[in-house]
């Protein structure tokens, strides 16, 4: 069972008002403001989002690969198959998610400044600010437990969904349904679409485990859900009940939002108390281009990438691994970064240095503004 929000977090922030009014422990204009600040970003995030109809329905039950999935899962999980094969009836063919999916043509360049602009703003700045100060105590139990600071789950649901307010209004079911039997012709069209198939069964599994109906999930036109935007499969594996009432909703607890994505960063290999990165210059007679594409990890020492021609311009720790973060900037010089392990941790969340940076950035504008 879930609860709405705003009867979760404003009734508590009342009550705490009129104790403090009665015993002159605060003015009661500043804990009036403090609660309507609080009961507007529950009022945003509660808001009621109308799903996007699908095209039409596509009698997927009678596709032959959709026909051997029911199969497997019949086998494999234990579905019924005549529910399954109801289930998957009453799902629609989207084709706006497959229009979305489509490889962009070439444009402009690579542009990290204007691709930071988007992120690192006075909406999310701000909203996060209050987001930190509703939340203080389930963000200060989350560093605790998982290691993760506050700022850095503040900036990820920001980022996300400028903390709730666009989660996507696509029907789960029918947006990965589409994708993993309708997925654009593009080169890796059979690993994605095993990859949708794979969200798809754990789209029902989780659906049966919470005991919800799997047309009520919403999300984004592929398929991720919630506050922080987890895939289903994300969901099971990393997604936990941080607010104590038995279930995992990352729709409608932010306090499940905060405690999720800090277990993920945590076991994707974030390390508690060590940096993310470190400013640095390349010197461009120098060898430096073999640390540019090396995937999506900390693997050269501090030592090794001094020889090749990269210099840091605050000067990390000798004994830790780093990665080169090259921001291209346009017509502009790229930026260059020495990332640890967190950056990279980040960067498992949604695999793109731009994404993880303006992550970085924004949590450090949301810590300078609230203690402004």
């Amino acid at each position: 069972m879930t609860f709405p929000l705003l009867s979760r977090q404003a009734l508590p922030l009342i009550a705490l008002s009129s104790i403090l009014a009665l015993s002159g422990c605060a003015s009661a204009g500043e804990t009036s403001k403090k609660t309507a600040t609080a009961n507007k970003t529950a009022a945003k995030a509660k808001k009621v989002v109308k799903p996007v109809q699908g095209d039409e329905f596509a009698n997927f039950s009678q596709w032959s690969d959709v026909s051997s999935f029911i199969d497997q899962m019949v086998e494999k999980n234990g579905f019924n198959k005549k529910q399954l094969q109801a289930t998957l009836n009453q799902t629609h063919y989207v084709d706006s998610a497959i229009q979305l999916m489509k490889p962009a043509p070439p444009g402009k360049p690579k542009n990290w400044a204007a691709y930071r602009a988007r992120f690192v703003e006075p909406v999310r700045i701000n909203g996060g600010v209050a987001f930190w100060n509703q939340y203080a105590d389930a963000l200060a139990r989350a560093e605790a437990r998982y290691g993760v600071p506050a700022e850095i789950i503040v900036a990820i649901i920001g980022v996300e969904t400028v903390y709730g307010r666009n989660t996507g209004n696509f029907r789960v079911m029918d947006a990965i349904t589409t994708l993993a039997f309708a997925y654009p012709e593009t080169p890796n069209r059979t690993a994605r679409m095993n990859y949708f198939r794979g969200e798809l069964e754990n789209t029902l599994l989780f659906a049966r485990d919470e005991q919800i109906d799997p047309f009520s999930l919403l999300g984004s036109y592929a398929g991720a859900i919630g506050w922080p935007q987890f895939m289903p499969g994300s969901i099971r594996k990393f997604a936990v009940d941080f607010d104590g009432n038995g279930h995992i909703d990352l729709r409608n607890s932010p306090v499940d939002a905060i405690g999720s994505v800090a277990n993920f960063l945590v076991q994707h290999g974030w390390r508690s108390g060590q940096p993310t990165v470190f400013p640095a210059k390349v010197d461009m007679t120098e060898n430096w281009q073999r640390f540019i594409n090396q995937g999506l990890s900390a693997k050269f020492s501090l030592q090794e990438m001094k020889e090749a021609g990269v210099t840091p311009l605050a000067e990390p720790p000798a004994d830790m691994l780093f990665g080169l973060v090259d921001l291209q900037n346009g017509a502009d010089p790229s930026e260059y970064w020495l990332g640890a392990d967190n950056f990279f941790a980040i960067t498992q969340y949604n695999r793109s240095f731009f994404y993880a940076m303006s992550v970085i950035d924004l949590s450090r504008a949301v810590r300078a503004a609230r203690n402004f």
